[in-house]
C-alpha cells in the first residue's frame, strides 16, 4: 500500500486510489455527529448558492455551513457539532458547505473512493482501508481554509499513516496535543460565540463512532455522504 500525503484543493484533485479527505476542526466531525443525530442524508456542497439550491430541493432540509469559521447568513446552523447536537435532524437532510472540507470532497474526482477524515472515527477508517487493501491511499490534509497547513489535520494524517503501517499512533494524546493548536484558540475564547467550547471536545473525542463516511456519486443526483458500518 502506497500512502501519499497531499494538501488543500490541489491535493484533492491529485488524489488517487482511496482518498481520505481530512478536516478535523470541524467539517467531518460535524458530518459524523449529524448521522449520529439521525440525519437521513448529508449532502456536501462546494458553493454557498449550491447549498441554498439544495436546501430548496429537499423540503425540511437543514443548512449548515461556514466561511472563515463563522455561520453563513441565511443558514440554520454553523459548522459546529454542538449546534448539530442541539438540532432535530431525525429523518432530515443536512446540506453542508465549508471553507475546506467540503471543497476537498467535491474536488477529489480522480480517486476511486473518497472517505472523510476526522478523529471521531479514525480507527473505523483504518480498518476499512485495511480490508479494502488499495494499492494507493491519498491522505488529503485540507488545512486552514484550504490554503495553509494546520496542526490538527497534520496530526490526523500522521496518526492514520502510522496505523496503516501497523505502528503505534499517539491517539491517547490527541486532545492534549491539539489544546494549544492555533485553530483551537477560538474554542476557548468567550468572544468567539460562533465556535462553542464543546466543539473542541466533540472533535477530539477519538473513536467516538464506529462507522465510515464515504462519498457516493450518482449520475444526475447530488453527491452525498453514506454511512458504512465498521468492518
Amino acid at each position: 500500500m502506497r500512502i501519499e500525503l497531499l494538501d488543500h484543493v490541489a491535493g484533492a484533485r491529485e488524489a488517487r486510489g482511496i482518498a481520505v479527505v481530512i478536516d478535523v476542526f470541524r467539517a467531518f466531525s460535524v458530518a459524523a455527529y449529524a448521522f449520529d443525530a439521525g440525519a437521513a442524508r448529508v449532502i456536501p456542497a462546494g458553493e454557498i448558492e449550491e447549498a441554498f439550491s439544495l436546501g430548496r430541493r429537499f423540503p425540511g432540509a437543514v443548512l449548515a455551513g461556514e466561511r472563515h469559521a463563522r455561520k453563513l447568513p441565511g443558514f440554520d446552523i454553523g459548522n459546529s457539532p454542538t449546534e448539530v447536537r442541539a438540532t432535530d435532524l431525525r429523518g432530515r437532510v443536512l446540506v453542508h458547505t465549508t471553507h475546506a472540507g467540503t471543497q476537498g470532497l467535491m474536488n477529489a474526482s480522480g480517486a476511486d473512493e473518497v472517505l472523510t477524515g476526522a478523529f471521531v472515527n479514525i480507527s473505523a477508517v483504518c480498518r476499512y482501508l485495511g480490508n479494502r487493501a488499495p494499492s494507493q491511499v491519498s491522505l488529503v490534509r485540507m488545512g486552514h481554509e484550504a490554503r495553509e497547513r494546520c496542526a490538527e489535520d497534520d496530526l490526523y494524517a500522521e496518526c492514520l499513516r502510522l496505523m496503516l503501517l501497523g505502528q503505534p499512533a499517539p491517539l491517547t494524546a490527541v486532545r492534549e496535543r491539539l489544546r494549544d493548536a492555533p485553530a483551537a484558540v477560538k474554542f476557548f475564547d468567550p468572544a468567539c460565540d460562533w465556535a462553542p467550547r464543546d466543539d473542541f471536545d466533540y472533535c477530539t473525542d477519538v473513536d467516538r463512532f464506529d462507522f465510515v463516511l464515504r462519498l457516493r456519486r450518482v449520475p444526475g443526483e447530488p453527491a452525498e455522504l453514506e454511512r458504512l458500518p465498521s468492518p
